[in-house]
């Protein structure tokens, strides 16, 4: 893999990820644009305790262009409205022009998969799954040695129902300036896991769904995917690598060589879902790493959530009273036939 650095006509940082160690990277952003000025703020809910992003700047953001002028392709003669200059690349990473966080509140990236408009993250093949996940594990160890960064969050939106703006495949990387609401719930219930049976939390889980294997969904060398016990989307997968680790960093070279295989398996199965002449299914990919300098890091375990909206054919599952009032979710969809059917979707 090749990394090229560079800037924006903004000032702001674009990264290419290239294959092939001669890709060279000349092409020059001269879009005439002012530096990105933003209003992001964290606020504290005095009753929660959680904390909430204000970013009044990004009602602005670019919403569902046409295909002839998305920002995320590769820029073409003629054309400067594109985020990315050149004109072709294998993985591209750049500051979010309209970010929900920024300078001290934390940094939001974007990551194109790839220039291919018309692709999705399955279509890909194994050698451009594998270089998104070398920039995946790059874009953590570089934005966890900011100070502003305490924990860094890789993910996909897929799908109008998720609420994606732009079509082209892409993901983001938050770098949060705080641990998460959900991670420090997970933190806590380790802790708390280790101090009544001495064991580490997420091995257990593991362990047990593994034993059980009504809900694995697939198992290899060096992954488990499983539909957790109490899962709160109707289709949900969590994939772990067996060997426990508390970041992308941290993979050794077996699981990282393996992980596109398997990955793509997952996606393409969820794609199978709901039946042939059904439109791709939305889903949200997460991975979950370790935050930094916290108690309780050494217990947390690496692993991806994916999960679709989609209840059945047509149908989604709404947030409504319960799961948004209370967050007590309702799952119209048994895990075990989730896990079901996302066995028999497998690929021949």
């Amino acid at each position: 893999m090749k990394k090229t650095v560079t800037r924006l006509a903004d000032g702001r940082e674009l990264i290419y990820y290239d294959s092939a160690d001669d890709t060279v990277r000349e092409a020059v952003d001269r879009r005439p644009l002012d530096a990105v000025s933003t209003s992001s703020e964290i606020r504290r809910d005095p009753l929660l305790g959680d904390a909430v992003a204000i970013a009044s700047h990004r009602q602005a953001r670019t919403y569902h262009p046409p295909a002839d002028a998305c920002p995320l392709c590769p820029s073409r003669e003629g054309s400067s409205s594109g985020e990315i200059p050149d004109s072709h690349y294998d993985v591209a990473v750049f500051e979010n022009r309209f970010p929900s966080l920024a300078g001290d509140s934390g940094r939001c990236e974007v990551v194109c998969f790839t220039s291919d408009h018309d692709a999705s993250f399955a279509s890909l093949t194994e050698g451009q799954a594998a270089l998104v996940l070398a920039a995946w594990t790059d874009r953590t160890a570089e934005l966890s040695a900011l100070d502003q960064v305490t924990q860094v969050f890789c993910f996909e939106n897929r799908g109008a129902e998720i609420g994606v703006t732009l079509g082209h495949p892409h993901g983001q990387i938050y770098g949060y300036p705080f641990v998460t609401p959900r991670t420090e719930l997970m933190l806590a219930s380790a802790a708390r896991h280790r101090e009544e049976t001495g064991g580490n939390l997420f091995d257990d889980v593991v362990a047990r769904e593994e034993k059980d294997g009504t809900r694995v969904v697939l198992a290899t060398d060096h992954w488990i995917a499983y539909v957790p016990y109490a899962a709160h989307w109707p289709y949900e997968v969590h994939l772990h690598p067996r060997r426990r680790v508390p970041d992308l960093p941290a993979l050794d070279e077996a699981a990282r060589t393996e992980f596109p295989q398997v990955y793509l398996e997952l996606l393409r199965r969820f794609d199978r879902i709901f039946g042939p002449g059904e439109p791709p299914t939305p889903y949200i990919s997460a991975w979950h790493q370790a935050p930094y300098g916290v108690p309780g890091r050494e217990e947390f375990a690496l692993h991806l959530e994916l999960f679709t909206i989609r209840r059945t054919s047509g149908k989604l599952k709404f947030l409504a009273g319960s799961e948004s009032g209370m967050s007590v979710f309702i799952n119209d969809v048994p895990p075990e036939a989730a896990a079901q059917r996302l066995r028999e979707v497998a690929s021949e």
